[in-house]
């Protein structure tokens, strides 16, 4: 059992071995040489019955024909010369019940006769037909039938005749099968190589561009051709490449930029704590200016604080998936609007909510809507109202600040994006970027617009829950 189980093992490792154009090749020489096998067995195999049984029924009408030929004795027929009544290589014998066969040529050229010649012979059997060989191994079909004349004794008529010819054509027919089978077995192995060849072409193509990019990095895409199933895996293996290279662009953004907005804060914090350092044991540094140092370290300590959490919230967005629930966003955007009033104590919020449920992750959609708050509060002017809309899934936030201009317009939900006129305001930069993935993510859109009056216009839309398919988002 092990010794079985070893050499399986054996056999499935050579095989896993061989490259998968051969083991294709090899599959299709196969079936196409057990076919081959299989038909020419079946061809041979009736040919043979078909010969054998046309051979018999001929045997049989001959014996029958001689024992029914006009004055015909049968101790006559076996006299005559051999080809008279039937075909060369015919012998011809009466049969006695007690065995004894009487042919006119002596007993060598007797036809072989054995018990169910001679069962026909004692009338237990009207009939008997089989294949025997004489004392020099040459095969014969042998019938025989009952040979009665008035009170003659009861005897049999036994012709047999020699399946030499038969014999031959088979062989003959075996042969050409054979070569034929041959033929057609090595044109498979050949078809089975060139079809190997041209249909793993496509795969051949794949690997080897996975082959360069893991060698090289360059996501070069495959030339596809056709329509069929490899040039469907050739299309999104192009795909691939391509979201991998839109990744790969904006992780180097993120990292170049997320690079550039924490220097500033970082050499500032490092500056002030220096200052504050050198200024421990020394005299000059009065406890006003150590608290303004002091909150600006506070102040940077936030900034960057709130930039780290703005990228790790873009870095959540962006790998992992949520399990979504249905959540009424009228709900979401009282809560959010409570905290914005917090945030910004002097501006005014002039809430007006319906109900719209829609299929998604609380938290994201909490975090996009009080984005959109905080931005509105932070550039409206002290006392301005802020009028927040939830209409049909429209949810509207308008500003009384002073707007956005038609050259940022475009521009506003890129990650670090920052408007000329908010340099020197707090913020990362990449709150409407959160805005705008949380919004994609849900199947939505966020877009930005100037406000009638003036200000700006953010409006956020998201589909109701019943159009949504409820997978993971």
């Amino acid at each position: 059992m092990r010794q079985r189980r070893a050499i399986r093992r054996l056999g499935g490792s050579a095989w896993s071995r061989l490259t998968l154009r051969v083991r294709v090749a090899a599959f299709i020489t196969l079936v196409v040489g057990l076919t081959v096998a299989a038909t020419s067995l079946a061809v041979w195999l009736t040919a043979r019955v078909q010969y054998y049984n046309n051979f018999d029924d001929t045997l049989v009408s001959r014996a029958r024909a001689l024992l029914q030929t006009p004055a015909a004795d049968p101790t006559q027929v076996v006299r005559f010369p051999e080809g008279t009544f039937a075909a060369a290589g015919t012998r011809l014998a009466i049969l006695y019940p007690d065995g004894t066969p009487f042919s006119s040529k002596g007993p060598d050229d007797a036809p072989p006769t054995g018990q169910p010649e001679i069962a026909v012979a004692l009338g237990a059997s009207d009939f008997s037909l089989r294949t025997a060989r004489d004392p020099q191994g040459e095969k014969f079909r042998v019938v025989a039938v009952p040979s009665i004349r008035g009170s003659e004794p009861r005897t049999a008529f036994v012709l047999a005749q020699s399946t030499h010819d038969i014999d031959t054509t088979l062989r003959s027919l075996a042969t050409a099968l054979l070569v034929i089978g041959g033929l057609g077995i090595g044109l498979a192995a050949y078809a089975g190589v060139y079809v190997a060849r041209q249909g793993l072409r496509p795969v051949s193509r794949l690997t080897e561009a996975a082959e360069h990019v893991a060698r090289t990095g360059e996501l070069r895409p495959i030339d596809v051709r056709g329509n069929d199933e490899l040039a469907r895996l050739g299309t999104s293996f192009n795909k691939m490449l391509t979201a991998v290279e839109r990744s790969r662009d904006l992780q180097r953004r993120l990292v170049g930029d997320a690079g550039h907005e924490l220097r500033t804060p970082l050499t500032s914090l490092r500056t002030n704590l220096d200052l504050l350092a050198q200024a421990e044991n020394r005299v000059g540094l009065s406890p006003a200016d150590r608290i303004e140092l002091l909150e600006d370290v506070r102040a940077q300590v936030e900034e960057l604080t709130g930039l780290v959490g703005d990228l790790v919230e873009l870095s959540r967005d962006d790998v992992e998936r949520y399990e979504g629930r249905e959540i009424d966003m009228s709900e979401i955007v009282s809560t959010a609007v409570e905290r914005a009033r917090r945030r910004a104590p002097t501006v005014q919020f002039d809430v007006t909510v319906r109900p719209w449920t829609v299929f998604g992750d609380a938290r994201s959609l909490e975090r996009a809507v009080l984005n959109l708050l905080d931005n509105a509060g932070k550039w409206s002017p002290p006392g301005g109202t802020v009028t927040v809309r939830l209409t049909d899934g429209v949810f509207t936030v308008a500003d009384q600040g002073p707007g956005i201009s038609e050259a940022d317009l475009p521009f506003v939900f890129d990650r670090f994006y920052r408007a000329e006129e908010s340099r020197n305001m707090p913020g990362s930069g990449l709150g409407l970027a959160i805005v705008r993935q949380a919004a994609e993510r849900h199947g939505g859109s966020v877009t930005a617009d100037r406000a009638p009056g003036g200000g700006a216009l953010l409006k956020l839309r998201l589909p109701h829950s019943s159009s949504v398919t409820h997978t993971e988002l």
